[in-house]
């Protein structure tokens, strides 16, 4: 068979795969992803990855590593793999490939010190309010910047959490001491507009926000690996150091389930500052 007639193929598979996956309620970020492997195999064996055996995919995911790929990465393209093989295709004598459990790395936390000196040399309103509520929420850099002004409950001190990660509304909590800063910030907008809107109009990008961080940290002297995503990592962390129950902090940050959120009383300090050391 030509190669335009496999082309013809492809192009309506990959139109099916995200069909399935739309009906299956799949993120957007999620169906782009499998898709694009689905197009690499193809790419890769100018064939169509319904009609491949295990060890022409096996074949493939060597191929990948011996290229450099990152081994979560690899994870993401064996999960491709296996739900086009097995929910799309329905292919019963696939056998699923066996791959490396995510290795266990505990995230960065910033001290209370920290997170006030990165907010306090930040003078932009935007940019500093856009890291504190990131701090106060929890919130995944995504979930802040799709956040809209009719998601903010200032009555009740809470956000509203429209689809995020797992396409699941959340409500989380917010500071008092944010209303302000965020009425200013806000102010002659409308309910259905972004809280924070870029320079050239609509919502500011995660790319953005990450480099509003990354600056944030430059100028605060911090040189931990952070990134915007050990915002929310502090926010859980120091709610625990509190006291506040881990299960509340599991609603807060949309785990589905509690051993996601377990991981982050391996990383509390409070205990740990009265054992004394040996030496």
């Amino acid at each position: 068979m030509g190669v335009y007639f496999y082309t013809y193929i492809m192009s309506n598979f990959i139109e099916t795969i995200k069909q399935k996956m739309r009906l299956k309620n799949y993120s957007p970020k999620t169906i782009s992803a499998y898709t694009s492997v689905a197009k690499d195999v193809y790419r890769y064996f100018q064939k169509p990855l319904a009609i491949l055996s295990n060890e022409q995919i096996e074949k493939y995911l060597h191929y990948k590593l011996d290229s450099g790929v990152q081994p979560q990465t690899i994870r993401l393209y064996v999960q491709a793999i296996h739900f086009v093989m097995l929910q799309i295709c329905q292919r019963h004598d696939f056998i699923k490939i066996p791959y490396a459990k995510k290795p266990s790395k505990l995230p960065e936390i910033l001290t209370n010190s920290e997170i006030n000196q990165l907010l306090t040399l930040t003078k932009n309103l935007k940019h500093r309010t856009l890291m504190a509520l990131a701090y106060a929420t929890g919130l995944r850099v995504s979930e802040v910047v799709n956040l809209k002004i009719q998601d903010l409950d200032y009555a009740n001190k809470t956000v509203f959490v429209r689809q995020g990660k797992g396409r699941k509304d959340r409500l989380t909590i917010f500071s008092e001491k944010l209303i302000v800063p965020l009425q200013k910030l806000t102010r002659h907008k409308i309910p259905s507009d972004y809280v924070f809107e870029s320079n050239r109009g609509g919502k500011l990008t995660t790319t953005t926000a990450q480099k509003v961080f990354k600056q944030a940290l430059l100028r605060a002297h911090i040189v931990k690996p952070a990134t915007f995503h050990s915002l929310r990592h502090s926010f859980a962390t120091h709610l625990l150091e509190n006291g506040t129950d881990i299960r509340y902090i599991q609603k807060l940050l949309g785990h589905n389930n509690i051993r996601t959120t377990m991981r982050y009383t391996q990383v509390t300090t409070q205990a740990l500052k009265n054992i004394k050391s040996p030496l």
